[in-house]
């Protein structure tokens, strides 16, 4: 990276420092993405969609139904509707 190392032998603090912890901290994690295939976008998904069940049962009386609305979102369960069709 060009600007890593521009960002390295300026004067300007900041830079230095963010170059500094690019290096220390970011690399092997990049090269362990190329490398292995792998990213953490699952993860960050399920947080957001339990952020958004969250504010959703902001009005729940306690959390056991919360706890409920998650494991019946994210749990992969078809649960049938009345009056809707049942999916197939």
């Amino acid at each position: 990276m060009a600007g890593l190392g521009w960002a390295s032998r300026s004067r300007i603090q900041p830079f230095v420092d963010l170059a500094r912890r690019i290096r220390i901290h970011f690399r092997p994690d990049i090269a362990n993405t190329l490398v292995h295939r792998l990213s953490n976008g699952r993860i960050e998904s399920v947080n957001t969609k339990i952020r958004l069940l969250t504010r959703i049962a902001f009005g729940f009386k306690n959390v056991d139904a919360l706890i409920a609305l998650t494991r019946l979102h994210l749990g992969g369960y078809q649960t049938p509707l009345p009056g809707r069709n049942s999916p197939t």
